[in-house]
């Protein structure tokens, strides 16, 4: 077309001068096609120009200096403007990569903060599971996503699952072995994040499910709670394409919020059961003082106003029995008194508000059955600190006297960083159980304080108990 352009006008203007109009088919060439084809745009421009309108006619040979110069201008011209194209080509690939990384990131943010919001408002954990299935699946882009919890017995449960289509085809609520090939088995023996990039051929109950539903890729990362592996979130692809590589890092996002809402969970669960064993451990306290009191002093006391009701009418009456009944009565009001005391004494020692805990420890070892050895720091401390610290020690030497079959027992306080430090132990059998309602107890009042306690308890070698009662205000001094 150009050359035919040229064809009419070269009878009013030079021809060499009308081979510029040719930019208006290189141009186009070298923006859309690069400067290769740009190139042979040009170099066939000027060989159309040169059989044309330059002598000898119909005849290829560029013998004009200025057809050359024309040519050869034509083509640094593809190149510069081909070159300019590509950067520009390029810059706007990357931008559009930049907005596509923005929005990507954007909506990755807004899924972690929907979710996250749930767990401050600590809805319910199976919502949850639900809302981080859902986002996992949709922000990998992915077909189908399940969450799954591992089990004592080398299973895991299904816990949640999302589908694209919006029917759930992966199975909830049911417990799978990990045989075989899994992402759940490879999670569990590495604790890492783990692929699969084919379940052909492949065995377990998990692998036959995979099959069934046309599955074949699937990634996933584990979800770890108090540094154990809880369980494991896997995403999965039916289409023939594989994972990006950064899908670990994004789906790990999501797994920490769902240990958050576990921890929360459990703690909870914690809570409440702590609550419980305190309200029950209160309630057996006031029956036991109840019974006490009833089987005890309350009996002493009712034989007490008995006999001296019998004493006073043998006064009345000049009977000479009145001195014996009288005598009665106080023999009465003394065991009753007697009584009072040691339950006054198994509520709270009174060398403990008195003396502070080293005379209260002194005075309970020294009733037991077999030696200990006592190490107690002398300075008074706040007094809910005392009682605690008292009824752990206690409440061990306890189990020492009936369960460890010990021969020996140490026991020692002393004060640091801001604390008061316990440590019991005895050389006994040693497998004491952490979750037995005396330890459980001990670990309620010790965390009602805000501090920490330790259980060691291997069989044969003797068990240790350690705990950790922090002072309510660094401030406050020792009693004295």
């Amino acid at each position: 077309m150009v050359t035919a352009v040229i064809a009419v006008l070269r009878e009013a203007l030079p021809p060499v001068g009308l081979t510029a109009l040719y930019l208006f088919a290189i141009l186009p060439v070298a923006i859309r096609s690069g400067f290769l084809n740009a190139g042979i745009v040009a170099v066939a421009s000027y060989l159309a120009f040169a059989f044309f309108f330059v002598e000898p006619l119909h005849s290829f040979a560029i013998e004009s200096a200025d057809t050359a110069a024309a040519l050869a201008i034509s083509i640094v011209t593809a190149y510069v403007v081909s070159e300019l194209a590509r950067r520009a080509h390029s810059r706007a690939e990357e931008a559009e990569r930049a907005r596509e990384a923005l929005r990507r990131l954007a909506d990755e943010q807004s899924a972690l903060r929907r979710v996250a919001t749930l767990v401050a408002h600590e809805a319910p954990t199976a919502e949850v599971f639900e809302a981080v299935t859902r986002e996992v699946g949709l922000q990998c882009d992915a077909d189908l996503a399940r969450m799954e919890r591992f089990e004592s017995d080398v299973t895991v449960t299904a816990l949640a699952a999302w589908s694209r289509s919006g029917d759930v085809e992966l199975a909830v609520g049911e417990r799978f072995g990990l045989e075989g090939t899994s992402i759940a088995l490879r999670v569990l023996e590495t604790g890492r994040p783990a692929r699969v990039d084919s379940f052909a051929g492949a065995s377990g109950a998990i692998a036959h499910e995979a099959q069934a539903l046309g599955i074949r890729s699937s990634v996933g990362c584990p979800v770890v709670v108090g540094g154990r592996t809880w369980g494991v979130i896997a995403a999965s692809m039916t289409r023939d394409s594989r994972f990006p590589p950064n899908t670990e890092s994004r789906i790990a996002d999501f797994t920490e919020l769902a240990a958050a809402a576990v921890s929360n969970a459990e703690a909870r669960a914690d809570l409440m059961s702590s609550r419980a064993r305190v309200l029950s451990a209160a309630d057996a306290a006031r029956h036991r003082v109840e019974r006490d009191l009833h089987d005890g002093a309350q009996q002493r006391l009712v034989h007490a106003v008995i006999a001296l009701n019998v004493a006073q009418r043998a006064l009345e009456k000049g009977d000479s029995s009145a001195g014996r009944f009288l005598g009665e009565a106080l023999e009465y009001a003394e065991q009753a008194n007697e009584e009072l005391r040691r339950l006054a004494h198994g509520i709270l020692p009174g060398a403990l508000s008195r003396g502070g805990l080293e005379p209260a420890v002194e005075s309970l070892v020294s009733r037991l059955p077999l030696p200990v050895d006592v190490t107690v720091t002398t300075e008074r401390l706040p007094q809910d600190i005392e009682a605690s610290a008292y009824f752990v020690i206690a409440e061990a030497l306890t189990n020492v006297t009936k369960h460890s079959g010990a021969r020996r027992a140490r026991v020692s306080a002393w004060l640091q960083d801001g604390a008061l430090c316990l440590d019991v132990h005895d050389d006994g059998v040693g497998g004491a159980r952490a979750d037995g309602s005396g330890l459980l107890g001990l670990d309620d009042r010790v965390a009602t304080l805000g501090g920490s306690l330790k259980i060691e308890s291997p069989p044969g070698s003797g068990t240790h108990i350690a705990a950790t009662l922090p002072l309510h205000d660094p401030s406050i001094q020792p009693r004295t």
